[in-house]
């Protein structure tokens, strides 16, 4: 095959496929070192169809192990406010970062992320709604990511960590078995349906914390 058929032949990139991989270059070359990660769990890489990422909400660099968990572009749901001036602005919308109201009741935020699903694409979810200032291992989630994954039919990956990401300490970040709610699908859901997947969705999330937890004590004995 000549060199020209087989250029012919590769994906063109997308500008935000362009984006994620220069992101990843810079985060290799100068975030790296300073926020190394060591991955536990299911750590292949979730590039085979759509995935919506859910994770617990320590500090803004939450992101890291996230994208670490794809080759493909991450569209992160954030909270509207980065949306409205400064560096972050400019940030959040050059990586297509999907505005959303922090209360949890953001339609036209779940028609965009139901978009990207449905074109195979990764979404990821902190259902806390903001960062855990607190001793509780979770704050209140907010409702939609368990009616997201059933509405477009994608397996819900759990991302947890223990503690908060400081400067030159490890990142130990852990992945999840991929979960769906498929008893649901085709259904047509009722608020209750609902209240029990989003209990559902939080107890995956207790259960991959606690086996992350017994994980690491185990390591350290």
């Amino acid at each position: 095959m000549s060199d020209k058929k087989i250029k012919k032949d590769k994906k063109k990139l997308t500008d935000i496929e362009k984006w994620f991989r220069f992101l990843r270059i810079l985060i290799g070359i100068f975030l790296y070192p300073v926020f190394p990660l060591k991955k536990y769990g299911h750590t292949e890489l979730y590039n085979d169809r759509a995935y919506i990422m859910v994770g617990n909400h320590l500090s803004v660099f939450d992101v890291i192990p996230v994208a670490y968990a794809t080759d493909k572009p991450v569209f992160y749901m954030a909270k509207k406010e980065l949306f409205e001036k400064g560096i972050m602005k400019k940030f959040v919308e050059k990586c297509q970062a999907i505005p959303v109201n922090r209360d949890g009741n953001d339609v036209r935020a779940i028609m965009v992320a139901m978009k990207h699903l449905k074109n195979g694409d990764v979404v990821n979810i902190f259902p806390e709604g903001t960062r855990n200032k607190t001793d509780e291992i979770f704050l209140p989630f907010k409702s939609g990511a368990a009616a997201l994954s059933i509405k477009t039919k994608t397996p819900i990956v759990p991302v947890i960590q223990i503690k908060k990401i400081k400067l030159f300490h490890k990142i130990r970040a852990y992945y999840g078995e991929p979960f769906e709610f498929s008893e649901y699908y085709d259904k047509k859901l009722t608020q209750e349906d609902i209240d029990v997947c989003d209990e559902l969705l939080k107890q995956k999330l207790m259960d991959a914390y606690l086996e992350f937890k017994n994980l690491l004590q185990k390591k350290k004995k």
